[in-house]
């Protein structure tokens, strides 16, 4: 069970908004909506006290799609209306929104961990959110085909948990800094369980999805599609939980662990897409440098599109094109993602020359991560580069960023993406990647830069 301390500290880190959007928990949104949350009571079966409360848009459509948006520890309904984007598209677009509210005087975090919040119609917080969506479902005239959730932190891990327990219900969900679907067990109710919030619980894809498939034993229906976000820096939930999640919902979902489509966006943002990449199954954004710090401006807008939600009549995820700098705007352009195959600045085309290599990696019981830092101690600048370098046996990459790295095991070629394609003579570029292993934690040997050898430590 987490400590009063820890606990404190969570949603301290969730509640804190700086002066700077893009650095930002919570990013403000537009505060111009022309309605106003709504609280219902008596809305139906409720076993641990939740809040509901609605938001219907003044151009609500007369037969709605519904998002159900969920706050992190700490927050609340009116704290996740006005501190997102989603009312402000909700405004654009026409959908209603459900924000539901934990009361727990001695924790708000949403319940996650115990057997009855892991299984389809329990008696923890997913069934007091299923009555929410119900309700309105009843009073509302939702579409019952277009229903989703989506939240951040704790919100995050509940949109695994609900579209686990409840897949008959919702059509997607965008987890923000959330972990997979069971990895927060205890067995007791809002338990806290610091193996998984620090990164060291990991498992086969068959293990994670069959997780999900004994919340509701017996169902063969459809399974929702997932979209996933991450800070590659997260020390509150860990980076670590992003590659698990991304296993668990590819096995669920039927498709490769290998992505479709590989790009980056935004100077920072590395989109990968899983099965169909034009409607893709898992949709995936890793966010490099970027700690416990989302949704950011523009993010909740990928969500709603990759939900259909934007009047586009997509299903799938925007494929922005890649962006040629770190400043480059927030919003997605309409161009096409590029396939790992055809990244930019794929040929190394700089010279090869001098090179150190420092590694840091981190490891637990069956992964590890490892942060690669390539300096030019020649006299002349790299413009273009593919560091080659042979991985410790029984390792596996599976995801990566500020990089594309081919194959995943053995020897491997890194190679820059857009914007990281230049390195100065006395500069450095850094990268990484997310690996499993079967005990072997080394780290890699024989780099080489342009295939020139490097030093390294």
């Amino acid at each position: 069970m987490r400590t009063r301390k820890t606990r404190a500290a969570l949603a301290a880190t969730l509640a804190t908004v700086t002066a700077t959007a893009l650095s930002a928990l919570v990013v403000l949104a537009p505060s111009a909506s022309a309605a106003s949350l709504v609280q219902i009571s008596n809305f139906g079966n409720n076993p641990t006290g939740l809040s509901m409360y609605e938001y219907i848009p003044a151009n609500v459509s007369a037969h709605p799609p519904l998002l159900v948006v969920l706050h992190y520890c700490g927050g609340s309904a009116q704290s996740e209306f006005s501190g997102t984007e989603f009312a402000s598209l909700a405004d654009r677009y026409g959908f209603m929104e459900i924000y539901p509210q934990v009361n727990n005087p001695s924790n708000d975090c949403w319940d996650v961990a115990s057997d009855g919040a892991l299984t389809h119609n329990g008696n923890s917080d997913p069934a007091g959110i299923i009555a929410m969506v119900q309700y309105a479902e009843a009073h509302n005239n939702v579409d019952t085909s277009r229903i989703y959730v989506t939240g951040n932190s704790s919100g995050g891990m509940m949109t695994n948990v609900m579209l686990g327990d409840y897949p008959d219900v919702f059509k997607a969900g965008a987890a923000f800094m959330g972990v997979p679907f069971h990895c927060f067990y205890t067995g007791t109710v809002r338990g806290w369980n610091s193996a998984c919030a620090q990164g060291q619980v990991s498992n086969t894809p068959q293990a994670w999805g069959d997780y999900v498939r004994g919340a509701y034993p017996g169902y063969s229906g459809p399974r929702p599609r997932m979209q996933l976000w991450h800070g590659t820096t997260d020390t509150t939930l860990s980076y670590n939980n992003f590659g698990e999640e991304i296993k668990q919902w590819t096995n669920v979902l039927g498709v490769s662990q290998t992505p479709t489509s590989s790009s980056v966006i935004n100077g920072n943002w590395t989109h990968t897409t899983y099965g169909d990449a034009n409607n893709p199954a898992v949709d995936a954004y890793s966010i490099a440098g970027v700690g416990h710090a989302l949704p950011q401006t523009g993010m909740a807008a990928v969500a709603i599109h990759f939900f259909g939600l934007d009047g586009s009549g997509s299903t799938g995820s925007p494929s922005p094109s890649a962006s040629s700098s770190p400043s480059a705007s927030a919003s997605p352009s309409p161009s096409a993602s590029a396939s790992p195959s055809a990244s930019a600045s794929a040929s190394s085309t700089g010279t090869a020359g001098a090179c150190k290599v420092t590694n840091q990696v981190s490891a637990w019981n069956t992964g590890l991560t490892n942060n690669v830092t390539i300096t030019n101690t020649g006299s002349s600048a790299i413009n273009g580069w593919r560091l080659t370098f042979t991985l410790a046996g029984g390792q596996t990459v599976t995801n990566a960023w500020n990089a594309t790295i081919n194959p995943s095991s053995g020897a491997v070629t890194a190679t820059n993406v857009s914007y990281n394609a230049s390195i100065p003579a006395g500069g450095s570029t850094s990268f990484g990647y997310q690996a499993n292993h079967t005990g072997n934690t080394a780290v890699p040997t024989g780099f080489a830069l342009n295939g020139s050898p490097c030093s390294s430590s």
